[in-house]
């Protein structure tokens, strides 16, 4: 039930799935099916969902990178040290790379809800921010105008608020609930976001670890912490080249 109305999970045309790499095509499967079986899926914000962490000042000659997301940057059901977001800070940390990480993520989190929430988290000051949203949004079958409209808000107030800012888009891949074609819309959202903002992109947070049974929990969405340490890998490949 997405939105009061029914949704039925189709199955992906054949040009579709022909141009994903398997592990990505294993992720599209396997939260289709998820989907199916679960009505309201990851999307609904849990009781014990993650809070974003307070955003104090930076520590003495750091620079903050603000991480801004839905569960999969809160780290739902992982332990604070598990969190991707986290290993990114021991790496930084490792390097002696003056950077201070801030987790902006909130679990259930849609395109509008952070949107509504970006001039708050914008109140300290960012060397770069990471845009880690729209998962949500596809998995309730929202409009892709709508995301796309909304990640745009989001950029859009960044660059006004820190124009030196540098800007990290992560995309993120869903099940074609409304079929291929809204898959495909689905998809194109990030790289022209990226295109037409010059930014950073990372096309797919969870390569390599999307529908892969043993390195997701029990929902099949959310990365075990096994997984999270490839999420932080795929993150940093991208990221390094910022700092």
């Amino acid at each position: 039930m997405i939105n009061g109305k029914k949704t039925a999970c189709l199955c992906i045309g054949k040009g579709f799935a022909g141009r994903l790499p398997a592990a990505v095509l294993g992720f599209v499967l396997l939260t289709c099916s998820w989907s199916c079986q679960s009505p309201e899926g990851p999307t609904a914000r849990p009781s014990d969902s993650t809070q974003p962490a307070s955003l104090q000042p930076a520590p003495a000659n750091k620079k903050n990178i603000l991480f801004f997301g839905n569960s999969l940057t809160a780290g739902y059901g992982l332990q604070p040290r598990e969190l991707f977001t986290a290993l990114i800070q021991s790496r930084l940390d490792s390097l002696g790379l003056p950077y201070h990480v801030v987790n902006a993520g909130i679990s259930g989190e849609t395109t509008a809800d952070g949107r509504s929430r970006i001039d708050w988290v914008l109140q300290q000051p960012l060397a770069i921010f990471v845009l880690e949203l729209g998962g949500n949004d596809g998995l309730r079958g929202l409009p892709v105008t709508e995301t796309r409209s909304n990640l745009q808000a989001i950029i859009d107030k960044v660059k006004s608020r820190y124009p030196a800012a540098r800007i990290l888009l992560t995309g993120m891949l869903v099940p074609p609930n409304m079929g291929s074609e809204y898959g495909n819309q689905f998809l194109l959202i990030f790289p022209e976001l990226a295109k037409k903002n010059q930014l950073t992109l990372l096309p797919f947070l969870l390569e390599g670890v999307g529908g892969v049974p043993s390195l997701n929990q029990s929902d099949g969405i959310h990365p075990t912490a096994e997984g999270d340490r490839i999420v932080a890998e795929n993150v940093w490949r991208m990221l390094k080249s910022m700092l």
